[in-house]
């Protein structure tokens, strides 16, 4: 499955990385249809398939639209895929510090603000939310946006304690915003190249001479409703824009230090 970008890889070694963003959709808890969307089921077994030619360090479980608000699905990936993971939650602005405590000692690590696909709590609670779930709990916001829309927020993602935007921003046009966030310390996802409408290895290079601590690479596994879904060859691609030494921070050191999860081998 791997034969292309091991033969790329002058270590001739497993691709090592901290996945940080990928989905897990598992129909024994609670998916609602998103925009006339319900997605196929994926479960944890099926993501460990799925990457067990991989030397995966660890990772962090996304909460998409189609799970809303429900915990359920999240608490039992996080026990079936161990404590190198972490997960990426969606609660409403009105979640008592007691569930906040609880999600935290689960493994729950960031809050997350789904712009694009809703499901979400509404961005108008974002400032004080994301002060709030820092505060109580050390955690980070994750925002899902079109980086068009970032202009617009700018003032507040850079005055908050520690952000991450999804997918490179998804848009060329609202880039240069996006760059300029990295430079302020947002981190940003190297994930869903098949969702952009820009190079990718640009983007990369760009945002790493920005902010070297900023990228953060994962599989956006499943992809559900991308455009084109994840390939093996994104790594790749990482790893000959970048070289070696930089795509480490990529692949799994900037993630590691932002998520913090329980335990890395």
């Amino acid at each position: 499955r791997l034969r292309k970008f091991e033969r790329s890889n002058s270590l001739n070694q497993k691709a090592k990385y901290f996945d940080c963003h990928f989905h897990i959709i598992d129909k024994n808890f609670p998916v609602v249809a998103n925009q006339g969307f319900m997605p196929d089921a994926f479960t944890s077994e099926d993501y460990l398939e799925r990457l067990k030619a991989v030397d995966l360090c660890g990772g962090a479980v996304v909460s998409g639209s189609f799970q809303a608000f429900d915990q359920s699905y999240l608490f039992h990936a996080l026990k079936v895929l161990g404590p190198t993971f972490v997960g990426v939650t969606q609660v409403p602005q009105s979640v008592s510090d007691q569930e906040l405590q609880e999600l935290n000692s689960a493994g729950v690590r960031a809050v997350r603000f789904n712009v694009k696909r809703g499901g979400s709590e509404e961005i108008h609670h974002l400032e004080n939310f994301a002060r709030r779930v820092h505060r109580l709990v050390g955690w980070h916001t994750e925002l899902y946006v079109d980086s068009t829309e970032l202009a617009d927020l700018y003032e507040t993602l850079v005055s908050l304690p520690a952000v991450s935007i999804d997918h490179l921003g998804l848009s060329k046009a609202g880039f240069p915003t996006l760059l300029r966030l990295a430079e302020k310390g947002v981190r940003v996802k190297a994930t869903g190249f098949g969702r952009v409408d820009f190079d990718v290895r640009s983007a990369l290079t760009d945002l790493y001479a920005a902010n070297p601590r900023a990228l953060m690479f994962g599989t956006d596994l499943p992809s559900t409703r991308a455009p084109r879904p994840y390939q093996d060859d994104d790594y790749t691609l990482v790893l000959e824009t970048l070289g070696e030494e930089k795509a480490a921070n990529v692949f799994y050191k900037n993630a590691i230090e932002f998520y913090r999860p329980k335990q890395v081998s």
